[in-house]
């Protein structure tokens, strides 16, 4: 590897003020939307430290890397931080090459301790065979490691091969933005103004149910968000980015994109409904129920969609073998699936709304779980003295859900616009979330 390569990916080590010649800070400096994820301030660079960004791709890893390395810059060495985009190269031992040339160069500069950002870990093969050696020489041990890495970190379940080599490093998820991020990004005066509580931002409902219905239509993916306010309307050509990332992630995991497309039709048309794998290998080419399970959880690990498991409320034992409740995980992704699939989803916004309620919940609980007997409840989270349940009744009169069953005593009706009693509109719960 030429050290003159990497001076090229460098720029800022000419001096700091040259990040602007960064190609993707250029980008988000040029776009009118600017976000900047919370990542950027949460992220401990104190060494020894290895830590992993994963999540699906366009979701703004990159972006966020060039963004902590801009706020790095105001006081750190230039030549401090290195950052080297993995999918340029096919190996572990041509990994190893980039490495030892940055390595070799700051022992020359007479750096002790430097910021080693790699994205897109993920692209050379064996990868972590070099970054475990590195680290078992002792070879980082002054140093901070950022490993970004697509959504089949998740599914080889490849973090995992670092027990006891992590240091102060942790995980880090990135989603596309939640509705109380995108509220913050396009309304930031309403946004400051905003309290935790519900009931405290009743006022501004007309506000978020708007911010809401702009959401439902662009979701919190940047490049769509950006697209959707530029233009009033998500580009195809944005939609096809996402699609292909899909595609191109599927295949990374061994997966044939032309079966999940099969199986994404059939869940396209009937969530939010409760289905089991059966059912919906009978409404494909795929015969095998274990294929199908394969297939979803695939697409679980790839940040495409939650799967919700029934939770028996007085046992509060979750029934693995019960039906299934799908939900996308971003709003785009249905108008996406419906394209790919050639399909028209009916009665869109109200599936989309109850499955906003459920993402949401469950990236702010870790798992959610439903129920379904005479009556249904949509979300269910476990809490320590047992569970709450959440409704969802998207209609301009909602009617509050009583109903207690055992350690089910609390469920909250979540509406269009009514505010009442255990009633709540969407917007304002998910904004205090």
């Amino acid at each position: 590897m030429d050290l003159e390569i990497l001076v090229k990916k460098n720029p800022w080590w000419l001096g700091k003020e040259h990040i602007k010649e960064d190609v993707d800070y250029r980008k988000w400096e040029e776009k009118k939307i600017k976000w900047t994820p919370e990542i950027v301030d949460k992220i401990n660079i104190n060494p020894f430290s290895l830590h992993f960004i994963f999540g699906p791709r366009q979701v703004g890893k990159t972006t966020s890397i060039k963004l902590l390395i801009k706020k790095l810059l105001e006081k750190k060495n230039p030549k401090s931080i290195f950052y080297f985009r993995c999918d340029e190269i096919g190996d572990y031992k041509e990994l190893a090459e980039v490495l030892n040339e940055y390595l070799e160069f700051r022992e020359r500069e007479k750096i002790d301790s430097s910021i080693i950002l790699l994205d897109e870990i993920t692209s050379p093969s064996e990868w972590w065979r070099t970054i475990k050696g590195f680290i078992d020489d002792g070879i980082f041990s002054k140093d901070t490691l950022i490993l970004t890495g697509s959504a089949s970190i998740e599914v080889k379940k490849e973090a995992e091969y670092f027990p006891g080599r992590r240091g102060e490093g942790k995980n880090f998820r990135m989603y596309p933005l939640s509705f109380k991020e995108f509220v913050k990004l396009i309304k930031p005066k309403i946004a400051e103004k905003l309290h935790t509580d519900p009931c405290k931002n009743s006022v501004y409902l007309q506000e978020l149910n708007k911010s809401l219905s702009d959401y439902f239509i662009c979701g919190g993916f940047p490049l769509a968000i950006n697209s959707y306010f530029e233009k009033g309307f998500v580009e195809e050509s944005v939609k096809e980015t996402y699609l292909t990332w899909i595609k191109n992630d599927l295949t990374k995991t061994g997966r044939d994109d032309r079966i999940a497309r099969e199986i994404i039709k059939v869940l396209t048309r009937k969530i939010p409904s409760p289905i089991s794998f059966e059912s919906i290998s009978k409404e494909t080419s795929i015969k095998s129920p274990k294929t199908i399970s394969s297939y979803l959880h695939t697409l679980s690990d790839l940040f495409v969609l939650e799967i919700s498991y029934f939770i028996d409320p007085n046992t509060q034992i979750i029934q693995f073998g019960k039906n299934k409740k799908i939900h996308f995980i971003d709003p785009l992704l249905f108008s996406i699936f419906e394209e790919w699939g050639l399909i028209k989803i009916k009665e869109k916004d109200s599936i989309i709304a109850e499955s906003l309620l459920a993402v949401h919940l469950c990236r702010k609980h870790g798992n959610i779980f439903y129920w379904t007997n005479k009556e249904e409840i949509d979300s269910v989270i476990k809490k320590a003295d047992g569970l709450i349940g959440y409704e969802c009744k998207w209609q301009e009169k909602a009617k509050e859900k009583r109903i207690k069953i055992g350690k089910l005593k609390e469920v909250w009706t979540i509406s269009k616009k009514d505010l009442k009693g255990k009633i709540i509109p969407l917007s304002l719960f998910l904004y205090s979330l």
